[in-house]
C-alpha cells in the first residue's frame, strides 16, 4: 500500500497493534495494515489520534491535510536534512536569472504543447472545428514562450494559453448534465471545477512526494513565485501533468461515473458560516480517488530508458531528472504527453 485516503466526514484514524483503523463514531469503517504506508491524505474533517501521529513521525510518512474540494491545508513536515549539497545546487542555479528563465520557459512550453495535443486529439475524434482552432492557437504560443524576455512576460503567455484552453474545455464535456463556463477556484463554484481542483491537488501531492524523494526543496522553484507556504517547485513540475488530470475528470463525467447528485451545491444564505458553494459527497471523492489511483498505474514510455513504466514512477523519475539538471547546469526536459 502506498497511499491511504481518509475522506469520510467525522471519521478518525486510530492505531491498534500493526493496523490502522478508520473509525466513524462507534463504527470501524476499514482496517489497514500499517506496513508499507508511504503517504496519508486526510480530507475534510477527518482526524488522527496521538498514537497515529507518533507512528507517522517515527516512520517518516508524508501526511497531507486537504479540504473535500481539494484545497491544500497543511502538511506534516518531517526531517529531510540529508540533502544539503543538492539543495545548495538548487538554490544557486535557480538564483541565476538566465538559468531560471530557461527552466521556466521549458516548463511553460511543454504545458502548452500538452494542452494543444489534448485539444487537437479530441478535435479529430469529435470533429469539432473550434477545438482544432484553439488547439492550434495554443501550439503557436509554444514559440512565444521561448521568446519571452522575463518571467512576467512568460507567465503572461502561460496565462493566456490557459484562458484559451479553458475557453474550449466545455466542448470536451459530452454529458448534458454538466456545464462548464470557465475555470474558477478558491473556492470552486461548480461541480466540474470542484473535480478539477481536487485532482490537481492529488497530482501536486504526488509530484511533491517525488520532489522530496529526490532530495529537493519543494518550496524553491523556477516558474511559480516563491511565497510562504507554496510548494513552488511542485507547482512547477505538476504543470506537465495537468492534461492527465483533466483527462481523468472528463472520463468520469463523460462515462457518467459521477453525477450532479454527487455534489452539494449552495447559494445565498446557505453559504453562511463559511460553507462552500459546492462540495463533493464522499462517494464522489472515493470514485475520483479510485480513478486517480488507476491512472497512476497506467504504463507509458519512460523517457529515461524507453521502457513501459507506471505513471507514478515516471513522475518520480522526472523529479530525479530535475535534480540531475541542477547539478550539471543542463535545462530540464518536461514529460511530453503521448499524441
Amino acid at each position: 500500500m502506498q497511499t491511504l485516503y481518509v475522506i469520510e466526514p467525522g471519521s478518525s484514524l486510530r492505531k491498534e497493534g500493526d493496523c490502522l483503523k478508520i473509525v466513524q463514531g462507534r463504527r470501524v469503517l476499514d482496517t489497514i495494515p500499517a506496513a508499507g504506508l508511504k503517504q496519508l491524505t486526510l480530507a475534510g474533517r477527518a482526524s488522527i489520534s496521538g498514537a497515529v501521529l507518533d507512528f507517522l513521525v517515527e516512520h517518516n510518512i508524508d501526511t497531507v491535510f486537504m479540504t473535500m474540494n481539494g484545497r491544500f491545508r497543511a502538511r506534516l513536515l518531517l526531517d529531510d536534512s540529508g540533502h544539503t549539497a543538492l539543495r545548495r545546487h538548487q538554490y544557486l542555479r535557480l538564483s541565476d536569472p538566465a538559468y531560471q528563465q530557461r527552466v521556466a520557459a521549458a516548463i511553460v512550453r511543454q504545458k502548452l504543447e500538452n494542452q494543444s495535443r489534448l485539444l487537437l486529439r479530441r478535435a479529430s475524434q469529435l470533429g469539432i472545428a473550434d477545438l482544432r482552432a484553439i488547439g492550434a492557437q495554443i501550439r503557436a504560443l509554444c514559440d512565444k514562450s521561448q521568446q519571452a524576455t522575463g518571467l512576467d512576460e512568460l507567465r503572461g503567455v502561460e496565462g493566456y494559453g490557459s484562458r484559451l484552453y479553458f475557453s474550449a474545455f466545455g466542448l470536451l464535456i459530452r454529458n448534458d448534465l454538466f456545464r462548464f463556463t470557465g475555470r474558477n477556484r478558491r473556492p470552486p463554484l461548480d461541480p466540474v471545477n470542484a473535480l478539477l481542483s481536487f485532482v490537481y491537488t492529488l497530482f501536486t501531492n504526488e509530484v511533491q512526494n517525488g520532489v522530496k524523494s529526490a532530495g529537493l526543496d519543494p518550496y524553491c522553484g523556477a516558474l511559480h513565485e516563491i511565497l510562504p507556504g507554496r510548494p513552488s517547485l511542485a507547482c512547477d513540475l505538476v504543470e506537465e501533468w495537468r492534461p492527465f488530470a483533466e483527462r481523468l475528470v472528463l472520463g468520469l463525467i463523460n462515462r457518467k461515473a459521477i453525477r450532479p447528485e454527487d455534489f452539494i451545491t449552495r447559494s445565498g444564505s446557505e453559504l453562511a458560516g463559511g460553507k462552500l458553494p459546492v462540495e463533493m459527497k464522499p462517494n464522489a471523492a472515493r470514485a475520483l480517488i479510485a480513478a486517480y489511483q488507476r491512472q497512476l498505474e497506467d504504463r507509458l514510455t519512460n523517457p529515461a530508458d524507453g521502457r513501459q513504466t507506471a505513471v507514478r514512477w515516471i513522475i518520480h523519475g522526472q523529479c530525479r531528472h530535475f535534480a540531475e539538471t541542477l547539478k550539471t547546469g543542463e535545462v530540464y526536459v518536461p514529460f511530453q504527453a503521448p499524441r
